[in-house]
């Protein structure tokens, strides 16, 4: 193993205030090879992969630590600094290049933004061949990729995967005593079964600190606000994990049944430090930022990229401060939250929480992924009285924020409380970004791009927009922001104020009717978290489940004639729409919750194709060939429709061709299927 000691840094940092904070103090390098062969991506040439271990130590007494959960009962070392590691992966341009580093928060110990940005996730979660850089983009446009592990509930990989897990350090009591504290597992089933895993979703959990432990309690009810019903202990115990990583399991004598949810509360034991994966993240951003690493030399600037749970650790990084390093300087100077929902404040730096976890309308509503403040600007909290932004801990020794892109599709607004990023708690008012911030709402998009060929387990087919076209512009604007440029394009979301932000029931009144799809009834309204007083001063729950207050008053977007979204980036798919695009979706009957929405899917309805069709169909929506009388009339419209979107800075003009394409394509495809056909597999090519 080749080793790389950065003893200077570390001497370097001791010698600022000789008090030994270290930060990073070394890097062994595993792994140097070239990306793809040494393949070549445009104007920037060859990339390279390192693969190394940075080591970490956090000195518990710094202002900078104050806000990271347990940090002062983590074992410490002859200095009195907690010790840790955490696995990094680099991509970077070989040719000394004046480039922007990206680090990109993995989601649940896997890569995303390649999936995401370049179109291809990595194969085994290991970048490694031309196949893993998709179409190239972020290499082309020469950016260098930081990827680390920050997160421990990851579950065992199948054999040969490489996902990015940490192992934080443990919180101890006085003398090393163990500590211990309730929790709470909520889960469901999606078929009958006597033995299921009680973990969050593709996470791990903490195991009780007894051994089938006899005071644990097993609830179920049919719906999160029904009252809970006791499973008699008799009638079900714990099991171990089915293999070493994986998550614990419990047994239930006649079988757990879909269409119920389930609660499992015990006392867990050796909390974990989690805050320190977020230091970690901060600190590695840090040492990149200032040093000459491995022959390079430091980036023209940091940022930082997360999707849906890695978007909410940013959003908890801003919310604590942790943003800022031990010397008071910004560790990233801008950040892309993408998909975070409301923004995901409460999670990730607290005593046994569980990164994985967040709540959807069917379930973890006790779980406290999301509370008060939402918002960039000040708010005030109706129910508390308390005035506030989550921004307030995030500026540097010299007041200055990291500059933001907050972007929600249609789907979080049903299912993930976005509004709220932009009302007040109680939904009454806009509450306008902050200077340093960008909020934006991709229309007619649900969670990630839409490709499943069935409907199964859910009512309508998916939605196919394509909001990543959307992403690729707007990320190489904030790098352009970031570095002095001009700003990203103004925020664009659904505001209370012209009415294209409104109620659910408001909704139900605007959508066509007798078209094929029907509107939820409800969207997530989170309750207010009551864990006791040391949950907000400490992150350290006093009881579990916690006390439910007052639900935060969310919207949804309002739709147009077409029930199509109105309000924020309108993209193709709903400027020349070829049917409905809705950010929700109805769950099968035979899943148990036919009441509640998918958790990260839309739906897609087409327009008939001719009047005859759209006449017997009874459908008020006018048909493709009223629309668009020729397939090169639809193109026509799509080209001008694509033009204004270069213009206004939501797409790029590289990426045109791509998307004339894929909407060319749907439009081929919806008009050689046969309406009687329900599967949803014309929808995608290929």
């Amino acid at each position: 193993m080749q080793k790389l000691r950065f003893w200077a840094v570390m001497l370097a940092a001791m010698l600022l205030d000789g008090s030994g904070r270290a930060a990073v103090e070394t890097i062994e390098i595993i792994e140097r090879v070239p990306f793809a062969d040494g393949a070549s991506f445009g104007e920037v040439g060859s990339y390279e992969k390192i693969r190394a271990i940075a080591h970490f130590a956090l000195d518990p007494k710094r202002p900078a630590n104050q806000s990271i959960t347990d940090l002062a009962l983590a074992p410490r070392d002859k200095r009195g600094l907690v010790t840790f590691s955490a696995e990094f992966i680099l991509l970077r341009p070989i040719a000394a290049i004046d480039s922007s580093l990206i680090y990109d928060v993995n989601n649940r110990g896997y890569i995303a933004m390649l999936g995401q940005i370049d179109g291809r996730s990595p194969a085994n979660n290991d970048p490694t061949s031309l196949a893993d850089a998709g179409d190239g983009f972020l290499m082309r446009h020469g950016f260098s990729l930081l990827f680390s592990a920050w997160t421990w509930d990851v579950t065992a990989p199948p054999a040969g995967v490489k996902p990015l897990i940490f192992d934080p350090p443990i919180a101890k009591g006085p003398k090393g005593a163990t500590l211990t504290g309730p929790l709470v597992n909520e889960f469901t089933v999606s078929q009958r079964a006597e033995i299921t895993t009680y973990a969050g979703m593709r996470g791990l959990t903490y195991e009780p600190a007894i051994e089938d432990d006899p005071a644990a309690e097993l609830t179920e009810r049919s719906r999160p606000s029904e009252a809970r019903r006791p499973i008699d202990r008799h009638f079900w115990h714990f099991l171990p994990p089915e293999q070493k990583g994986s998550a614990g399991r419990v047994q239930l004598e006649g079988g757990f049944k879909p269409g119920t949810v389930y609660e499992l509360s015990y006392l867990a034991k050796d909390p974990y430090v989690m805050g320190a994966g977020l230091a970690g993240i901060r600190d590695l951003l840090a040492f990149f930022r200032d040093q000459n690493f491995a022959g390079g030399k430091p980036p023209r600037q940091v940022m930082i990229f997360g999707i849906s749970q890695s978007a909410r650790v940013i959003g908890r990084m801003l919310q604590d401060g942790l943003n800022v390093d031990e010397t008071g300087k910004l560790a990233f100077s801008g950040a892309y939250l993408q998909v975070p929902g409301a923004g995901g404040s409460a999670g990730f730096n607290g005593r046994f929480l569980q990164p994985t976890r967040h709540p959807s309308l069917l379930e973890e509503h006790d779980y406290p992924a999301d509370s008060f403040p939402f918002t960039t600007q000040p708010s005030q909290d109706p129910v508390s009285g308390v005035t506030a932004s989550r921004l307030d801990h995030a500026r540097d020794r010299e007041g200055n924020l990291p500059k933001l892109i907050i972007s929600n599709n249609s789907t979080e607004y049903w299912n993930r409380g976005a509004s709220l990023n932009t009302t007040s708690p109680d939904g009454a008012q806009d509450i306008a970004p902050a200077d340093s911030a960008r909020v934006y709402g991709v229309m007619g998009a649900q969670h990630y791009v839409g490709r499943s060929r069935t409907r199964f387990p859910y009512v309508n087919c998916v939605s196919t927009t394509d909001h990543t076209l959307a992403m690729r512009a707007l990320l190489l604007a904030l790098d352009r922001w970031v570095a002095g440029g001009p700003p990203p394009p103004d925020s664009a979301y659904p505001q209370i104020s012209d009415g294209s932000l409104i109620t659910v029931e408001a909704y139900d009144r605007a959508f066509p009717s007798a078209i094929g799809l029907t509107p939820p009834t409800q969207n997530l309204r989170e309750p207010r978290l009551d864990f006791g007083p040391n949950f907000t001063r400490l992150g350290i729950a006093d009881h579990a489940p916690p006390e439910e207050g007052p639900a935060y008053e969310t919207r949804v977007p309002a739709p147009d004639a077409d029930g199509n979204d109105r309000g924020g980036v309108r993209p193709l798919e709903l400027e020349v729409p070829l049917g409905t695009h809705t950010g929700w979706n109805g769950r099968a009957p035979e899943t148990g919750f036919a009441w509640a929405t998918a958790r990260f899917d839309g739906s897609f309805l087409p327009f008939a194709r001719t009047e005859a069709e759209r006449t017997l169909a009874h459908d008020p929506r006018p048909s493709l060939a009223e629309r668009y009388a020729t397939r090169d009339a639809y193109k026509a419209r799509l080209e001008a429709a694509a033009a204004e979107l270069v213009g206004q800075g939501f797409l790029l003009q590289e990426d045109v061709a791509r998307a004339l394409s894929e909407n060319l394509g749907l439009y081929d495809r919806i008009l050689s299927h046969d309406p009687g056909d329900k599967s949803c597999a014309y929808l995608h090519g290929g």
